[in-house]
């Protein structure tokens, strides 16, 4: 008897946990398609097709802004190249490297902040540190259309306000859209 009454044991635990488990399945897909048909919904409301502008349109847009622009013709592959003056900035060692630790890691802290509003409002496209311990420190260039807008902005930086730094500003043209390798 005592051989009988665990296998039954065994079997009703077995079947107790399949019958669970295919409850469980079933709340998964019923779950699961609910997600799908949502996202597949957000998917067909979004727009079908990007839309390109002309060189024309960027033209006439960079131009209403106040940005100095040319473009050419490129002789192998026949597209015409839209050049845009941006600004490069140098950030290069200051008079004043006096700064305690706390206030150089301060002064740091703030001077990465200005970095990151500059890129996320636009200012600024690229910024980064040189890999050296030489006089130039670093560079940002900037995306607006005067050397005034750019050497005002470089000067709000923390670090060049405490004189930690000082900035030496460049006309730079580069190739609209052209993306860094």
């Amino acid at each position: 008897m005592k051989h009988l009454i665990i296998p039954v044991f065994l079997a009703c635990v077995l079947f107790s946990c399949k019958e669970g488990a295919k409850a469980s399945i079933a709340d998964v897909k019923e779950n699961t398609s609910e997600v799908v048909e949502e996202q597949v919904d957000s998917i067909i409301e979004a727009p079908q097709e990007t839309i390109k502008k002309t060189v024309k349109q960027i033209k006439e847009e960079l131009t209403a802004k106040g940005f100095k622009i040319f473009d050419y013709v490129d002789e192998k592959t026949q597209d015409t190249i839209l050049m845009q003056q941006y600004f490069m900035a140098f950030l290069k060692t200051g008079p004043i490297r006096g700064q305690n630790e706390e206030e150089t890691a301060l002064l740091q802290k703030e001077h990465l902040a200005h970095l990151t509003k500059m890129y996320e409002l636009g200012y600024a496209d690229i910024s980064g540190p040189f890999g050296d311990d030489g006089d130039i420190r670093g560079i940002t260039i900037y995306n607006v259309p005067t050397l005034k807008m750019a050497d005002s902005l470089a000067k709000s930086d923390p670090m060049v306000k405490a004189g930690r730094l000082e900035v030496e500003i460049h006309p730079w043209w580069a190739g609209k859209g052209f993306p860094l390798r």
